[in-house]
């Protein structure tokens, strides 16, 4: 099997002037199918038939190679970051917003929490939007290739809804080391179709 690079779902301007046709086009074009290419030759070298990262390698990081672990997880979590944005103007449904108000007590409150949690990741990372089983939502943190999906990561068997990706190389080239200002300009560009769908 053979990973193969996502198709942007917008044109790498389209996210213009929250995150900057540079940065996605180095973003996607570099890291992302960096993490892609990489994959694919480790899965070779391994000798693996066909792999499935989210029921395959996911749950059972302490059996597969450290490089399959990295790159499935950077692979899987850009993946799930390009779709978790959209160009600008679109607001969460009834249906996210009242889960957002029941879990959070409101989306300033949500945002407040959000941008709390993404400006605390050590280093490089990410920062989850997710639903439990009893259908609240919750934020959790992990750092570098991880996802909630891992069993080495302790997130109470969630479902992902959203992510940001706080890895530097995200939003470096605009904003350097002003990490709140990019999360602000993350918040105005949230693929919410996209969230009520992974709800469902």
């Amino acid at each position: 099997m053979t990973f193969k690079l996502p198709i942007l779902p917008f044109s790498t301007d389209a996210l213009e002037p929250f995150m900057n046709q540079q940065t996605v086009e180095i973003h996607h074009g570099k890291h992302h199918a960096g993490y892609t290419t990489k994959l694919n030759k480790q899965i070779e070298s391994e000798g693996l038939g066909e792999l499935d990262l989210e029921t395959d390698v996911f749950p059972k990081t302490d059996i597969f190679p450290k490089g399959i672990i990295i790159n499935g997880g950077q692979y899987w979590n850009h993946s799930f970051f390009w779709d978790s944005i959209a160009p600008a103007g679109q607001a969460p449904s009834e249906k996210v917003m009242t889960a957002i108000n029941d879990s959070f007590g409101g989306f300033d409150a949500f945002k407040e929490a959000f941008t709390k949690e993404a400006s605390s990741v050590f280093g490089s990372g990410w920062t989850w939007l997710c639903q439990k089983k009893d259908g609240s939502l919750t934020l959790v943190n992990t750092l570098n290739h991880e996802n909630p999906l891992m069993d080495s990561v302790d997130s109470d068997d969630v479902t992902p809804l959203l992510v940001i990706d706080v890895w530097e190389h995200a939003y470096y080239l605009k904003y350097q080391n002003r990490r709140p200002e990019f999360i602000a300009a993350f918040m105005e560009i949230i693929n919410w179709e996209k969230v009520e769908e992974r709800m469902a």
